[in-house]
């Protein structure tokens, strides 16, 4: 084999490596979540996202109107978790730190052996 050849496989290498991810969301909906719960099992992570749309702190129940349902494997959403810590700290590089103390609803409870679930609403506070 010669440098011609050895240099354009390791040209077609790099080209290959070095692909474009073309995002088309001609056929995708938008929708706004305030509130995402999260349930898992070995073999997947279930999230849910909704609308919270009660705002009374005293009511005894919270409903949330799931919206949307992404279901993961564990590696896509440890991906996915590893994004979006990046994509936050970018954020708060840009505009300031956000202050995750103030008023949330955050819980976890156990759903059966093997699985667990946590919730997480924003601008709103479980009892």
């Amino acid at each position: 084999m010669t440098n011609t050849q050895t240099g354009g496989s390791d040209q077609a290498q790099a080209k290959a490596d070095q692909r474009r991810i073309v995002v088309d969301a001609a056929g995708a909906a938008t929708n706004y979540s305030n509130s995402c719960h999260v349930a898992s099992t070995k073999e997947e992570i279930v999230l849910n996202f909704g609308l919270n749309q009660v705002w009374d702190q005293g009511q005894a129940d919270l409903r949330v109107q799931v919206t949307n349902r992404i279901i993961l494997s564990p590696f896509a959403a440890k991906r996915l978790a590893l994004l979006l810590g990046a994509v936050v700290q970018q954020y708060e590089r840009q505009f300031g730190v956000l202050d995750h103390t103030g008023p949330t609803a955050a819980s976890s409870s156990s759903a059966g052996k093997g699985s667990a679930r946590m919730a997480a609403n924003d601008g709103d506070s479980a009892p």
